[in-house]
């Protein structure tokens, strides 16, 4: 896989100081927070290194760090964008933040998605839930040089309609000819005006049958999604060498000194987040 960043900073345990320029609700319990970095330098050091599939240990504080991606692209570097979703004290801290408070960042870190090997190819996203800020990140990385590769298809589903995150993305994603968005929920969590597909992630993906001639798919979501939809895209004619997917979930410290991220043998902060399917099948599957 691509090279792994852990020189993101002189001092690796020292944050760079962000403030809120904006923030907006996803989802119930999901939010997205725009930061501006406070020191020039930091963000001179953010814009060499940062690539997409890295990411960061936000904090706030007083109340400590936690790890999650960068959501932005690495083609928009005046910023960062992150999403999260309140589950403990750290994201619950930040999303009492408020446009104007100062948190911190600590990265980037892990290695990144070779944009580069997928130029000239067509591209199919796979997202489930809270998994779409990682492919977010991809995406719109390849759609601000769209002229570098093929055709782009996004599959993405949650368990209900209010459960989609970035839907005025979603919506300009649907009026572009030159996506292919594909939209699901889980059966049950419909609304009564919707009008795309119902169904589990898996299955929607085999009925819209994307082609894996010439074809990189990048994978994020819950484990059990995950699972799934591997078997589902090797049924469909992909290549294991072709998938690639993100572990960001395993992250803890960021740097592989707390231990706490491994999978056997492999330390994902250090070796990871981003991983092709060929490399995900080595792994135990009990850790994962």
């Amino acid at each position: 896989m691509t090279e792994n960043n852990h020189n993101a900073a002189q001092n690796i345990y020292k944050p760079a100081t962000m403030k809120i320029v904006d923030r907006r609700d996803e989802a119930p319990g999901v939010r997205t927070m725009k930061l501006e970095f406070q020191d020039p330098a930091d963000h001179e050091l953010f814009k060499e290194t940062y690539r997409t599939g890295m990411f960061g240990l936000y904090g706030v504080y007083g109340e400590g760090e936690s790890t999650f991606c960068v959501a932005s692209p690495e083609t928009r570097k005046e910023y960062i964008e992150c999403t999260f979703r309140e589950s403990g004290r750290v994201t619950s801290a930040l999303a009492r933040a408020d446009i104007g408070d100062l948190v911190t960042f600590r990265g980037p870190y892990g290695n990144r998605f070779p944009l580069e090997e997928f130029y000239g190819k067509n591209l199919l996203f796979i997202a489930g839930g809270i998994a779409l800020p990682p492919t977010r990140s991809v995406i719109w990385s390849c759609l601000d040089q769209r002229e570098k590769f093929g055709k782009v298809t996004i599959v993405y589903g949650a368990r209900t309609v209010a459960d989609l995150v970035y839907k005025h993305e979603l919506e300009e994603w649907m009026q572009r000819d030159d996506v292919e968005l594909v939209l699901a929920v889980d059966p049950g969590g419909e609304s009564p005006d919707w009008k795309h597909r119902i169904g589990f992630v898996p299955t929607v993906l085999e009925e819209a049958a994307p082609s894996p001639d010439n074809c990189v798919a990048v994978l994020c979501g819950p484990p059990i999604m995950i699972k799934f939809t591997l078997i589902s895209l090797k049924k469909l004619g992909f290549d294991e060498s072709n998938v690639y997917t993100t572990l960001e979930n395993r992250m803890k410290c960021g740097l592989g000194k707390c231990g706490r991220c491994n999978v056997g043998s492999i330390y994902v902060c250090k070796e990871g987040p981003v991983f092709t399917a060929e490399e995900v099948s080595r792994m135990p599957a009990a850790d994962l």
